[in-house]
């Protein structure tokens, strides 16, 4: 008698590939807190209005009859916006129709980056902690992740650390600036290092910037393509999510070289063919908002960092302060819990307030990530104070 055909797939219907990751824990995160009513500091969405101007765009896109597929690659108004953006913002000229796709969020457009440019058993370098889709998208490339460790509490790298990690197995970097989830920005030591890898390498550079915009501090962003000889070489990605409080759009974009962005351009034309339409039409009014916009997004963040900080110290946490992006990285160890994962789960159910477990943004090997959680701050201000008035009840029960 022939085996079953469960017989026969002892490992089920799996791949072998989606069997090296679990789902996404900061999504995940955000299920528990609906089903705790606890006040969700996990998953990084505003719980406030987007700017009026992007919403009245989107419906007035809508009501015109953008509602058909667009250019594969992006509108060109959105395009265009976007390198009028470039330039304004650092005096870099790029070409709208042969450096620039438009994709269904930074999500997609690091995929896509990636399987556009990474082959099997090569070598991409990632730093840890990371935002999670770093290592699955890697591992779903056939490629193999290689971690640098960011270390508490600066978060700075080992420069011999990562001179080590470059072999002729390297085919690429992934450097997230400002970071998710530590809020490091790499300053320009740092980057002018990385470049010096790459070009000596010849290592494709993968600069996720979607939170360059969200800075504390007079910290400044430098895009890494901005440094001699990494213009070529390296892919920015990028999305309107965090600067323009529109996750849920799904519009990001990719800007690299030419000869790269054909590439990118067929990979995401057969994954996901194209992002929503009247929505780019809307994204691309965003990209008029002036200097201005962007000095009130920094100081809106930054008060909201600083309340949030105070709250986190004064329940007890040990906390680092992040130079940009809208999360806080924090220590649990004051409250004697050695899991990070039951940590964030009692302080879904029994707190009230749902973080992210450190580990999270580990390898799962590591246990870097035990002692930490992460809290995000892109809030009203009533959701923090509220969130403020249940840590109270934290320390309380642990001291």
């Amino acid at each position: 008698m022939k085996n079953s055909i469960q017989d026969i797939r002892k490992d089920g219907y799996a791949s072998a590939k989606a069997r090296q990751f679990t789902e996404s824990v900061i999504r995940e995160m955000s299920r528990i807190a609906i089903a705790h009513n606890a006040i969700n500091l996990a998953q990084g969405y505003p719980d406030f209005p987007a700017p009026e101007a992007i919403k009245q765009a989107a419906v007035k896109t809508i009501m015109e009859d953008h509602n058909q597929y667009a250019i594969t690659w992006g509108t060109k108004g959105l395009r265009d916006a976007i390198a009028t953006k470039v330039k304004r913002d650092y005096g870099v000229v790029i070409d709208p129709e042969r450096q620039l796709t438009v994709c269904c969020g930074a999500t997609e457009g690091m995929i896509s980056t990636l399987l556009a440019t990474i082959n099997p058993g090569d070598e991409v370098i990632i730093f840890e902690p990371f935002y999670e889709n770093y290592g699955a998208d890697v591992i779903l490339c056939g490629a193999v992740p290689k971690y640098v460790s960011l270390q508490p509490p600066t978060f700075n790298f080992s420069r011999e650390e990562l001179i080590a990690a470059f072999s002729d197995k390297t085919r690429a970097i992934i450097i997230n600036t400002p970071n998710n989830p530590t809020g490091k920005v790499f300053n320009r030591e740092e980057l002018e290092l990385i470049a010096q890898l790459c070009i000596k390498h010849d290592v494709l550079a993968i600069n996720d910037e979607i939170y360059e915009h969200i800075l504390y501090d007079n910290t400044k962003h430098i895009p890494l393509w901005t440094l001699p000889g990494m213009a070529e070489r390296t892919i920015a990605v990028n999305s309107v999510s965090k600067t323009f409080s529109v996750t849920g759009w799904r519009i990001g974009y990719v800007q690299a070289a030419a000869e790269i962005t054909a590439s990118i351009r067929k990979v995401h034309d057969f994954l996901t063919v194209g992002a929503a339409a009247p929505l780019q039409v809307a994204a691309a009014e965003a990209f008029n908002f002036g200097s201005e916009y962007y000095e009130e997004l920094a100081g809106f963040y930054s008060e909201r960092r600083d309340y949030l900080l105070t709250a986190l110290e004064k329940a007890g946490f040990t906390c680092m302060r992040p130079q940009g992006a809208y999360y806080i990285m924090a220590d649990i160890t004051p409250f004697g819990w050695a899991d990070d994962v039951a940590f964030a789960r009692y302080m879904a159910s029994e707190i009230g307030v749902a973080v992210v477990p450190g580990s999270s943004f580990f390898r799962s090997e590591s246990t870097a990530g035990k002692q930490l959680i992460r809290f995000c701050f892109c809030k009203k201000f009533e959701t923090l104070k509220a969130a403020a008035d249940r840590l109270e009840k934290l320390k309380v029960k642990t001291i």
